[in-house]
């Protein structure tokens, strides 16, 4: 009988040996998917940390000669500052208003049984096949009417109004999930419309609200029609279009370029880091349950 099972024993060791053997291909698959993510990081920064001269005389994989920060002090006297405080409000005010509006409309499309409501939830869907390049004379010319031509409103209404269909998608997809007997629960004891949407739906979705207001922001903040056209003065102006101003200044300045497009992405990569986790739940549908 222990014979029987010590043998037993070893099989199952073979066994799990075998299921445990590592996997070369999809390492080696991570490795160069890792290279293909570290190599550009590693280009910009190095670049940004290092004068014209050494940028010039190194190789693109060589190490910085001269690590340097007056790249960034270049890039703050020429106006940048200016550009990202811009592109802050715009981003916050963007985001903010999208969850405000797109929340409370998903819930209606959710709870209401009313055709009118189902018929708004086929129109949002439907601004999804609508371009925005495709929109932008009318935008142009309600923008100019209401005498917001040159101002950051002018880049947050279109913006808001773009982001809405996809927000409302995924948050009544993200409603959906919440399960009726809590909504019928809550009733019971005497809980509105409002109190359940507040007290019940809100805190079910945060997942879903987190993936929402990322979305939003990562949208304003490289936004670069609306802006393009609908501001003008450099008072207005955002960090794209900055980019694309200091990119004729620096035509012969790499480092200084590279400086520039480091400041930009390094606010929007703190968010992703710090709400990467309600992202991906988000993006996986599980509403934040």
């Amino acid at each position: 009988m222990a014979d029987v099972r010590l043998r037993g024993a070893h099989r199952a060791v073979r066994g799990r040996r075998l299921t445990e053997r590592p996997n070369w291909g999809a390492g080696v698959a991570a490795v160069v998917w890792l290279a293909f993510v570290i190599i550009p990081i590693y280009l910009m920064v190095k670049d940004a940390l290092q004068t014209t001269d050494s940028y010039l005389d190194g190789g693109p994989l060589s190490l910085p000669r001269h690590v340097t920060g007056h790249n960034f002090v270049d890039v703050f006297d020429r106006g940048f500052t200016r550009y990202l405080i811009n592109t802050a409000i715009v981003t916050v005010a963007s985001a903010a208003l999208t969850v405000l509006l797109a929340f409370p409309a998903a819930y209606a499309i959710v709870r209401s049984r009313s055709r009118a409501v189902s018929g708004l939830f086929r129109l949002f869907l439907a601004g999804l096949a609508i371009p925005a390049q495709a929109t932008i004379i009318p935008v142009y010319l309600l923008i100019t009417r209401m005498h917001l031509y040159d101002s950051l409103t002018a880049i947050v209404l279109p913006t808001v109004a773009f982001g809405l269909p996809l927000s409302i998608l995924v948050l009544a997809s993200a409603l959906r999930d919440v399960p009726r007997e809590l909504y019928e629960a809550m009733t019971l004891e005497g809980g509105g419309s409002v109190r359940l949407m507040w007290s019940l739906a809100l805190p079910l979705s945060r997942a879903s609200l987190t993936t929402v207001s990322v979305y939003c922001a990562l949208n304003a903040w490289n936004g670069f029609l609306f802006p393009l056209i609908l501001t003008q003065s450099d008072e207005q102006r955002v960090q794209t279009l900055g980019l694309y101003n200091f990119q004729g200044q620096f035509s012969s300045n790499i480092p200084g370029l590279m400086a520039a497009v480091l400041l930009s992405a390094f606010p929007i990569f703190v968010v992703y880091l710090f709400a990467r986790r309600w992202l991906v739940a988000g993006m996986a549908g599980v509403g934040g349950k």
